[in-house]
Parts: C-alpha cells; structure tokens; sequence
C-alpha cells in the first residue's frame, strides 16, 4: 500500500479566488449608478465639464472610465452608496483604483 502524504489525503476544494474587478466593470457601475441618481450625475458632470453630448460621446473611453473611477474614489458618502447598492466592498473599489494609480 501507498503512503500518503497529508497534503494528498485532503480533497480537492476548489479555492474561492476573488475575481479581480475590471477598470471597466467598475466605469460602469458607476456610470449606473449615477443614471440612477439624477443630482449625482448632475454633479459629476459638472465636475467634469461634461454636457449630455460630450458624456454620450465619452461612454466606453479609458478616460471617462478611469474619470468615474477617481471621482467615486474622492467623494465617499457615493463609494459607500455605490458599494451598498451594488454588494461589491470599498476595499475591492479601491484596489482598483490603486491598480490604476500605483503612486497614490
């Protein structure tokens, strides 16, 4: 008979691994949730110096992307919100904005 070694007698559990959110999954979580929220999207268009045209014109670039993305990480009480809504944490929000800006 074979000896086992502990390791080989354990089953095989597949590991739940987080799946590493996209920079673009997130642009449009956020994008959403912002469509959701009339005042809020007012505001981050302002912010931005968007009108209608120039935001319809800008959904699916990397600039608008990584935009959403820095401006949902600067304003908490919307991170908070976003995250709530869309049961994602802020710590996984963030590590994609870290990914996106190594240097802080």
């Amino acid at each position: 008979m074979q000896s086992l070694t502990k390791h080989q007698m354990r089953p095989a559990v597949p590991r739940s691994e987080t799946v590493e959110t996209s920079v673009a999954a997130l642009a449009d979580s956020c994008l959403g949730y912002l469509a959701e929220n009339p005042e809020e999207l007012l505001a981050f268009m302002q912010f931005a110096g968007f009108d209608p045209d120039a935001l319809r014109r800008s959904v699916g670039s990397s600039a608008l992307q990584r935009g959403l993305v820095d401006y949902f990480a600067s304003n908490e009480p919307i991170l908070l919100a976003l995250c709530a809504n869309s049961g994602m944490s802020p710590e996984q929000f963030m590590r994609v904005w870290h990914r996106l800006n190594p240097s802080g």
